[in-house]
């Protein structure tokens, strides 16, 4: 039996790195997403419309937490859900540069020729 996390489960709203706020959430109690869309809310219809294989829309439901993403399944049960929904969020952002690669080789501690232990 799983228990329910003991956090607020509720969705952070963060800064993402293009300049867009953002809402942050694992959705799910056993095979967690996690999940970063859109802060800015929008109705069933329209989400579902900007919605693609690789992008989600989400429920989100105003609890005393705060702000909750839940699986958007209500597309099967309505035509039309009455609660706000939100998108994944498509950071436009450039790329971050790429590191160099760190030397993590050691010199060996013991000259050549010297076993070591």
């Amino acid at each position: 039996m799983t228990r329910p996390p003991s956090s607020s489960g509720g969705a952070r709203r963060v800064r993402c790195r293009c300049g867009r706020t953002v809402l942050r959430q694992l959705v799910g109690n056993r095979a967690a997403l996690d999940v970063t869309a859109d802060a800015d809310p929008l109705t069933a219809t329209a989400a579902a419309a900007l919605r693609e294989p690789n992008r989600l829309d989400w429920c989100t439901k105003v609890t005393k937490a705060g702000t909750v993403l839940l699986w958007a399944d209500c597309h099967r049960r309505t035509a039309d859900c009455d609660r706000p929904h939100v998108i994944d969020h498509q950071c436009t952002a450039p790329a971050a540069p790429a590191r160099p690669a760190r030397r993590t080789r050691k010199p060996p501690l013991v000259s050549d020729g010297q076993l070591t232990l």
